[in-house]
Order: C-alpha cells, then structure tokens, then sequence
C-alpha cells in the first residue's frame, strides 16, 4: 500500500478578479486560493471529498479560525506553489497549515493556520472523526517545532530562500 503524503503540493494561477488596482491578490483572496488548494489536495491525495461527505453523511468540517500572515505580494497571473499540512488533530477538530510559494518556492507569499472542527450538518454540532479518519490523521501529522503562529512566522522571515 502506498503512503500517503504528509505534505500536500498544488500550483494555481492569479486571476484578475482576484486581485486589487496595482495587480496584487488582495487579501481575503489568499484565504480562498489557499483553502481552495487544500481541498482539491484532499481529494486528490487522500479520497476524501468535503463536499460529497456533506451532500451523503451530513458531515464535513469547518473553518473554526485562521490566522494568517502576508509577507510577499502574489501578483496577477502569477503561477504560485500551496503547500498544506496537517500539525495536529484531536476527535473533532484538525490544525493545519497552508503556505503560498512562488511557482520555484523560493519566496514565501503568505502563511496560514487553520482550524476546521468535524461538524455533523443535519444536528448542527461537532462531530467525532471516524476510526478510519483518526488512523489517516495519525499516518499524515507533519508537526512543526514552533508552539505560535507568531513564531512560526519568525523562523520563515529569518530564512533565505
């Protein structure tokens, strides 16, 4: 069996109707093209599809919180890199982190830390993730060494890439 990818990779253009007056993704943009890129990463690499698993079991998961960090401008028509992973999990919620690259990833565009809590639809309230779903989170957690979003940054400000 092969195993399955505990960093997950995809590349997107940068649409003009995303972007402000002087050519750069605006803001809220970054949060959609990033939470974007992870869904279409999850199907791809792991089956799993949020919005099948809400039209068929009344569950999915979603966005608790974010926080993110705009340290390079993205610019129309750019061919970025997003990268996503898994830092921690519980029973019902997942942490994870998205970056945007530039197409080479030597530039580092935005980081992102996102919480997405398991939620059954039709109860309204968290949901437990299945066993299935709890081995698949414990084959794929990437967990990085910094305790805060505030330090994670620092360390990508300090790197050369």
């Amino acid at each position: 069996m092969e195993k399955s990818p505990k960093i997950l990779e995809s590349k997107t253009l940068i649409r003009f109707q995303h972007c402000d007056p002087f050519n750069h993704l605006n803001n809220s943009e970054y949060l959609n093209y990033m939470v974007n890129a992870r869904e279409d990463q999850l199907i791809k690499h792991y089956g799993i599809d949020i919005y099948k698993m809400g039209r068929e079991q009344g569950k999915s998961w979603v966005v608790g919180s974010n926080q993110i960090a705009y340290l390079r401008p993205a610019w129309l028509m750019e061919e970025v890199t997003i990268q996503s992973q898994l830092l921690s999990y519980n029973e019902t919620s997942l942490h994870v982190e998205l970056r945007m690259f530039n197409d080479s990833k030597t530039e580092l565009k935005a980081i992102m830390w996102s919480n997405y809590v398991h939620f059954n639809l039709l109860k309204q309230r968290r949901e437990t993730h299945s066993g299935d779903f709890m081995e698949l989170f414990a084959s794929v957690i990437s967990p990085v060494v910094e305790n805060t979003f505030e330090e994670r940054v620092s360390v990508f400000k300090k790197v050369k890439m």
